[in-house]
């Protein structure tokens, strides 16, 4: 069974920094794209960002610059480091895995991220 696990969520000032983490087990995924999206109170699921199996990624065009995505095949890991945060930013924000590319198919139960002004 395949697990995804977030963690470094929490409260911030606008212009700091966080990082969350997403631990996989059940599969892994060091042949796989990897990735986050995020959720804010009453809006769709927004794509935030993706890293490839070779190290390639993609951002969202509202994150771009400012966010950076980064894994650790070795530990099953990937990384969501997020620097100067804004108040729309704050969501939950969901770790995700692919099969290969494409699509996202598993994803985590989410962690809050909540930027104050």
């Amino acid at each position: 069974q395949v697990q995804l696990i977030e963690s470094g969520g929490g409260l911030v000032q606008a212009g700091g920094s966080l990082r969350l983490s997403c631990a996989a087990s059940g599969r892994i995924f060091s042949n796989d794209g990897v990735g986050w999206s995020r959720q804010a109170p009453g809006k769709e699921r927004e794509f935030v960002g993706s890293i490839s199996w070779s190290r390639s990624t993609l951002y969202g065009d509202s994150v771009k610059g400012r966010f950076t995505i980064s894994r650790d095949d070795a530990l099953n890991t990937w990384f969501l480091q997020m620097d100067s945060l804004k108040p729309e930013d704050s969501a939950v924000y969901y770790c995700a895995a692919q099969l290969g590319s494409g699509q996202f198919v598993y994803w985590g139960q989410g962690t809050q991220v909540t930027v104050s002004s």
